[in-house]
């Protein structure tokens, strides 16, 4: 029996963040990190973003609302959904002092790939948007590190840092749904999603997007 005064060890955020990447399984391409840290690029990667944000909200709030029988979930998904809100909401209070407008921005092919791989029955479906809802955080969090030591933007710089935690935060959550809902084959699920997910940030992409491949200048 553990001793209630003793302190369980939590990982530290670096122990999350190597934990994240053997889940990613390869690392932002030189090219993407390039283009996103040019100034010419800052609108973009900011709409994008707080889109990225705002659909994160509404999908937690989606599989809530369609998986309401997993009760164990609704809260987890409640509590991941309101701190995705504030995020957007930080985003457009940084998209303001800079004086760049929210606007309308075409979605990356990212999501949509991924999405493609998800199955039609239950309840692999669920399985599929969880790892898919794992992935994609897991990737914003690594491009948050990756970026933010590159940004001439303190303050942008340092509001991606701060991001870090809740974004590997959010990873977990996501995983450890999909691991307790799934079967025999979750780490094969796992390794289609990351094959998946690892061609769509490594080949060229036409659009610079938050989570966009190569881009296609480079």
């Amino acid at each position: 029996m553990t001793d209630s005064c003793t302190k369980i060890k939590r990982p530290s955020l670096a122990e999350n963040l190597t934990e994240l990447r053997a889940f990613l399984g390869c690392a932002t391409p030189s090219a993407w990190l390039e283009m996103a840290k040019c100034p010419s690029q800052l609108a973009i990667l900011l709409i994008d973003h707080a889109n990225c944000e705002r659909k994160a909200a509404t999908t937690a709030l989606a599989l809530a609302a369609r998986y309401v029988h997993q009760s164990q979930f609704l809260l987890p998904l409640s509590r991941l959904a309101r701190e995705e809100l504030h995020h957007f909401e930080q985003v457009i209070g940084l998209m303001a002092e800079r004086q760049i407008a929210y606007r309308a921005l075409s979605a990356s092919r990212y999501a949509a790939g991924l999405h493609a791989q998800v199955r039609g029955d239950e309840p692999g479906r669920l399985v599929d948007l969880l790892i898919v809802g794992a992935y994609i955080e897991a990737r914003s969090c690594e491009r948050f590190a990756a970026l933010a030591p590159l940004l001439a933007d303190a303050e942008l710089s340092r509001f991606y840092r701060q991001l870090l935690r809740s974004e590997a935060r959010h990873y977990r959550t996501y995983l450890d749904f999909a691991r307790e809902l799934g079967t025999g084959d979750v780490d094969e699920r796992i390794a289609l999603f990351r094959a998946c997910e690892n061609e769509l940030v490594q080949s060229t992409d036409r659009q610079f997007r938050f989570h966009s491949g190569v881009p296609e200048s480079a």
